[in-house]
């Protein structure tokens, strides 16, 4: 074939993925999933966390903390072995066993939103219970709110909340993630042409110098406690980098375990199964090769022509990156018990990000010894592309940091899915499935 050929075949391709559309049918079908949880079906790259897998994903986000990458360290803490990062629940997953979906919902809600660009643009994560080597996570989920705004990017959008319970092998919660997506068409998106002025950033020997220093400043708080008497409002929690931002980055990323399921870049034969499965998640590159549309991560032609002028991250990348600095604060001993982040802007390959935080409030609630925080992760041009706050369990002099309660209506919740999990797995073992 020659390669005008491919090239139209290419712009056909391209088009045919564009041409999608927000419609008020969709619309007011994702409306009738409002409230109703399913158990998770997906098998993650991760079903078990393991010291390998647990220091794996660490490091994929650039995060060399101990007791996450050292078992002999992790046996010294108070946890007695090293832990995950806990955001890491949102990648760990083993398919939860459950009611399927009303048939006559399932009916109504198919092939919802299809073709239309979805981007993550931040959450809420509260965390119960660490997750330690040999637990086993699950999960169930579901739609908690949908709105419709005008978008300067995109004409208008969706904006979905979805809720995500997950907890492990004894029924524990260990964490609740809200995650805030951003849904947007592709046509309209690359229309605007909003962002096709920025420019891909460069860097000097003197500029990787400044970078370099903040690496060499960022200290992890590991073993030595941080007491909670010792914490004033208007205290620096000091300064991380992460950056200049590489395609190896995403690459670690995705090699920590970050699978994008259920869509998941695939090789091969499964590439195949895949595209029969989601024939518009795969659009043709320049070479005329179905490829994942989740590339415009690593590919700026992609990107360009979705409206983008370069590659750019995922926003759990940021959202881990958050994390990272919060435990590097507050110590093995600290916890963080809840992190909101607003993912306000890209973060475009080559573009550095420089976190910094303070301490807003102190309390004393129930026994826990808090604190609030505020982040802002800025980039080289002085933009602000993600806002955060959360708050810090400290140990006292007095006491302990003390994990969070878990709700009794949720945890009644996960009770019962569990429980229907075990009459339905004994009942395929029964049927010799």
């Amino acid at each position: 074939m020659s390669e005008q050929a491919v090239a139209e075949g290419v712009k056909q391709d391209w088009e045919k993925a564009t041409a999608y559309s927000l419609t008020d049918d969709d619309i007011e079908r994702a409306r009738l999933l409002l409230g109703a949880d399913l158990a998770s079906r997906e098998r993650e790259y991760i079903q078990t966390a393991t010291t390998d897998n647990i220091r794996n994903f660490a490091v994929g986000c650039g995060n060399d903390n101990p007791l996450h990458c050292d078992p002999e360290y992790g046996e010294t803490t108070r946890w007695g072995s090293v832990i995950a990062p806990t955001m890491m629940a949102g990648v760990i997953n083993k398919p939860l066993l459950g009611d399927p979906m009303d048939p006559e919902l399932k009916a109504r809600t198919k092939s919802l939103f299809r073709g239309i660009h979805v981007f993550v643009s931040g959450g809420e994560w509260t965390f119960y219970r660490p997750i330690f080597p040999g637990d086993t996570i699950y999960s169930f989920k579901g739609e908690e709110t949908l709105d419709v705004n005008p978008s300067e990017f995109a004409g208008r959008n969706v904006v979905q909340v979805r809720r995500d319970v997950k907890f492990n092998q004894r029924g524990e919660v260990v964490g609740v993630y809200r995650i805030l997506r951003i849904l947007t068409e592709r046509k309209t998106a690359a229309k605007t042409g909003k962002y096709a002025k920025i420019e891909p950033q460069t860097y000097t020997d003197e500029d990787i110098a400044k970078i370099d220093e903040i690496y060499a400043a960022e200290q992890v708080r590991g073993a030595e406690l941080r007491y909670w008497e010792d914490v004033q409002v208007g205290d620096s929690l000091g300064k991380m980098a992460k950056g200049p931002l590489t395609v190896t980055d995403v690459v670690c990323f995705h090699a920590g375990g970050y699978g994008f399921v259920p869509y998941a870049p695939t090789v091969g034969r499964l590439a195949h199964k895949n595209r029969q499965r989601i024939a518009p998640f795969y659009v043709k590159n320049e070479y005329g090769v179905p490829d994942v549309a989740q590339r415009l991560h690593w590919d700026p032609a992609w990107a360009q022509a979705i409206g983008n002028p370069m590659a750019y991250d995922y926003g759990v990348m940021r959202e881990n990156y958050v994390y990272h600095y919060l435990t590097d604060w507050c110590g093995d001993d600290g916890w963080v018990v809840r992190q909101n982040d607003q993912i306000r802007k890209f973060n475009y390959m080559g573009d550095t990000q420089v976190i910094t935080g303070e301490v807003v409030a102190k309390r004393e609630e129930g026994g826990r010894f808090l604190v609030d925080v505020m982040v802002a992760m800025t980039n080289q041009r002085g933009e602000q592309t993600v806002k955060a706050d959360a708050t810090i369990a400290l140990p006292s002099r007095t006491a302990p940091a003390l994990l969070p309660e878990v709700p009794s209506d949720l945890q009644a919740r996960v009770t019962q899915m569990w429980k229907r999990h075990g009459e339905l797995l004994l009942a395929k073992r029964k049927r010799g499935g």
